[in-house]
């Protein structure tokens, strides 16, 4: 018995094995293999072989590379922070609206569409509500509002709304799950405490959504950062960032650069790597505290 036991569970792992097969060869193709030749190329003279630091030494030393990297930092933080803030008053909301409500379903339906809305269609529709001859700067123009009439949209603040509108919903979808684990009991002992709504939040609330809130900026943050075509839609190369700067290196009019677009993404990779370390360590901190406080 034990051996036809055995005999069964070794099946079971060797069909699993096999239905993983596929995924590893795809990952090993499109995911391992790009990686590795992209570090590898960023260390090589550009048209011929060696090894040089001469691509790093440029990106950290050139004010044109120096600035989309700072760019890139700011627009992120700004939208992940701002995105979060308006997130969090979203999926509260919807956590109040009750589980199975309908206000409820068609607030996460709603998101659920929005949240694939980005890239180019976004930028477009952006361009066609607030552009030059947009319908919102028209109406402003129409009805003597200055704030529409006079507002442009093809600047690093235009940019940055932008990029907070398709940060919104996919910060809403990733918090709304982890308001589930806020309890009424929680809520109602408060009360009965005499402890009104900002004392609930400040001093429960917040701290049980801690992680959940700084894993969801971590994940603003990296899509921030790797966003391309709604900024390139928009503002094409006049505005430095590090996802338009790797794009102009591999896929130049003139020349292709592919060991500085190389070292230029390996930046940015590595910045998404930073971000996740600091997020897990101040989660980390955050725990212990909680820890030590219980």
């Amino acid at each position: 018995m034990e051996y036809k036991t055995k005999r069964k569970k070794g099946r079971s792992h060797a069909i699993y094995l096999l239905a993983f097969l596929p995924f590893l060869v795809v990952a090993i193709l499109f995911e391992v293999i790009p990686l590795l030749m992209i570090i590898f190329n960023s260390f090589m003279p550009e048209g011929s072989f060696g090894f040089t630091l001469e691509h790093y030494q440029a990106i950290f030393s050139r004010p044109l590379y120096q600035k989309a990297i700072l760019n890139s930092i700011v627009i992120s933080l700004l939208s992940s922070v701002i995105g979060i803030v308006i997130a969090f008053f979203g999926a509260m909301a919807a956590h109040s609206a009750g589980e199975g409500s309908r206000l409820r379903k068609a607030f996460l339906t709603v998101l659920n569409m929005t949240s694939n809305f980005a890239g180019v269609p976004l930028a477009f529709a952006y361009m066609i509500l607030l552009g030059n001859s947009g319908l919102m700067v028209q109406f402003g123009k129409e009805f003597g509002i200055e704030f529409l009439a006079n507002y442009n949209l093809y600047t690093s603040a235009g940019l940055r709304m932008i990029y907070v509108y398709f940060q919104v919903p996919l910060a809403t979808l990733l918090m709304v799950p982890a308001f589930q684990g806020i309890r009424q009991e929680w809520q109602e002992a408060s009360t009965l405490m005499g402890g009104g709504p900002l004392d609930f939040w400040g001093k429960v609330g917040i701290p049980v959504l801690l992680p959940s809130i700084l894993g969801t900026i971590s994940v603003l943050f990296a899509n921030a950062l790797a966003a391309y075509a709604t900024a390139y839609a928009l503002l094409m190369n006049n505005y430095a960032l590090l996802p338009i700067n790797v794009s102009g290196m591999f896929v130049g009019d003139v020349t292709q650069r592919k060991e500085m677009g190389g070292a230029l993404s390996v930046v940015m990779m590595v910045l998404m790597v930073c971000a996740i370390m600091i997020n897990n360590y101040i989660v980390k901190r955050s725990s212990k505290r909680g820890g030590v406080a219980q």
